[in-house]
């Protein structure tokens, strides 16, 4: 199988005093093995600013992200191999943070896709076809199997 690699590089900026205090950046960045780095940061929501960077992304956001995006390469893959043709999708995916049972440790909880999608081609999948693909798509994507995140698909407005 293959495996995935990415780098995490952090540098403690500022006294040993303030790291001490927790008054220390959280900024950092990911190198990925294709060449591309992208700024790293806590939530502000879990570190307040400025120890934290709300223009880099988080850790949960980056996890909602890997969840979207391996169910629209799924989805998009099964629509091919149904002899359907996708012109586009956009997701606003949304993660949810909760407290764990007992008040424990917060984790992401639910993921809430929201694909919008564009269908060319003669061929349009009904809405049970479209249901089933959204199904197959998550049984199929690799990141979806290897949460215990709750994950659904919001119909369409």
């Amino acid at each position: 199988m293959a495996e995935y690699k990415a780098t995490i590089s952090w540098t403690r900026k500022g006294s040993p005093e303030d790291f001490t205090k927790g008054k220390y950046s959280r900024e950092h960045a990911w190198a990925f093995d294709g060449g591309v780095t992208v700024p790293g940061s806590s939530s502000p929501a879990v570190v307040p600013t400025p120890w934290s960077n709300p223009s880099a992304v988080d850790p949960e956001e980056a996890l909602v992200a890997a969840i979207s995006s391996c169910h629209m390469l799924t989805f998009v893959y099964l629509a091919q191999k149904a002899g359907f043709v996708v012109d586009a999708y956009e997701d606003a995916a949304v993660g949810t943070m909760t407290k764990g049972e007992r008040g424990g440790t917060p984790w992401v909880s639910h993921v809430t896709l929201a694909p919008r999608i564009a269908w060319g081609g003669g061929k349009q999948p009904t809405e049970a076809e479209q249901a089933h693909l959204h199904h197959e798509a998550h049984e199929q994507c690799f990141i979806a199997q290897s949460v215990k995140t709750e994950i659904t698909v919001a119909r369409p407005s």
